[in-house]
């Protein structure tokens, strides 16, 4: 049996406290389908800083190259809101990015029926909702030319300009399309290409690559019109493919239809190990006292035994387990109402623990 190696990054925070729960859902995964994985813990984020006057040292770099994958747990807070911009925590995360080759990050949005009342939607709107975001990550107006200020006839003005080539546009499309083909088959690409030229690209691209996946449907919706729909109709999607400043609002957008960030992973992935983490931040003032909601952290260790381990059974029985945990009424402090049973985080843990 090979040996999977796992960088697991713990960071600032309640990120300790995050990860060390999902290592003990990882390691009865492990037990129960018989996997053989290997852990390496390492620094990165604000403890880097006080440690080491870097964000992300070069220990850190090197063992998660060589790993199978990474799991992040939170990095940042306000004791870091000062030091000097090229050395910000939240640095770590962008250069894991860049040197792993991470292009595409993959955020789902599961709505069980035992949380769609969290949802500011109406529950029959959202419940059953399963969507797979899946945002490019590496290009577009973020990475474009830009100019923060310049004066043009004695006017000042800024501008970004938004840039994607057809190698890139492609390849996030075929990481669509093998996503979809493992779900329900429908890909819906959103661009905005009445209006700009790099959309009507990314549309043509689109079209192409998606067709040459059998048994996708692929599909094309304008980034208001998507938006508007998330809202509508969320049940209607299966995977959207985007580009990255349209992602980054999709996603954030999906997460809030969801009811609560603490719930929801995430993955970045592309030509090296995939980094995993919640989407949610690290919440320093909660940090050691038991209070985190641990689920994001864990559905993250599913995604990564999923896409980076190629074990999507090991990686089910994680998710029904926290299905199962949750229809039982057990909420940690941030979505406690009266008549549930509340937990900390790592009983929340042991719970899902015992569910695999």
């Amino acid at each position: 049996m090979s040996v999977k190696q796992i960088v697991i990054i713990p960071g600032d925070g309640i990120g300790p406290e995050i990860t060390s729960a999902a290592r003990m859902v990882l390691d009865q995964t492990a037990r129960k389908c018989g996997l053989n994985i290997e852990y390496t813990t390492c620094i990165a984020g604000g403890a880097a800083i006080d440690r080491d006057g870097a964000p992300l040292p070069e220990a850190t770099l090197t063992a998660a190259k060589a790993a199978a994958a990474v799991l992040l747990g939170a990095v940042g807070g306000p004791k870091w809101d000062n030091v000097a911009p090229d050395i910000r925590p939240e640095k770590a995360i962008l250069g894991l990015r860049k040197a792993l080759g991470l292009y595409a990050n993959l955020r789902p949005i599961r709505v069980p029926e035992s949380l769609a009342a969290y949802s500011p939607l109406k529950p029959e709107i959202v419940a059953g909702v399963d969507i797979l975001i899946v945002r490019e990550l590496t290009g577009g107006i973020y990475f474009g030319p830009k100019c923060e200020s310049e004066l043009v006839d004695g006017v000042e003005r800024a501008w970004d300009t938004e840039v994607y080539s057809v190698p890139e546009i492609a390849r996030i499309v075929k990481t669509a399309c093998q996503a979809a083909a493992r779900r329900r088959g429908r890909v819906t690409s959103v661009d905005k290409a009445n209006v700009m030229a790099s959309s009507r690209l990314w549309r043509r691209v689109a079209g192409e690559t998606g067709g040459g996946f059998s048994g996708i449907e692929l599909s094309h919706l304008y980034v208001d019109n998507c938006a508007m729909q998330l809202v509508l109709a969320p049940k209607n999607f299966d995977v959207i493919v985007t580009s990255n400043l349209f992602g980054d609002i999709l996603s954030d957008e999906a997460a809030v239809v969801a009811g609560s960030i603490g719930l929801l992973p995430s993955a970045s992935i592309g030509d090296g190990p995939g980094l995993y983490e919640p989407i949610h931040g690290s919440a320093p003032d909660i940090a050691g006292q038991d209070l985190a909601n641990p689920i994001g952290t864990i559905l993250s260790a599913a995604m990564l035994l999923r896409f980076s381990l190629g074990e999507a059974a090991a990686a089910q029985k994680i998710e029904q387990a926290v299905d199962a945990v949750l229809a039982e009424g057990y909420r940690t402090a941030d979505l406690y109402r009266p008549g549930l049973t509340k937990v900390g985080t790592d009983a929340m843990a042991r719970l899902v623990a015992e569910k695999i």
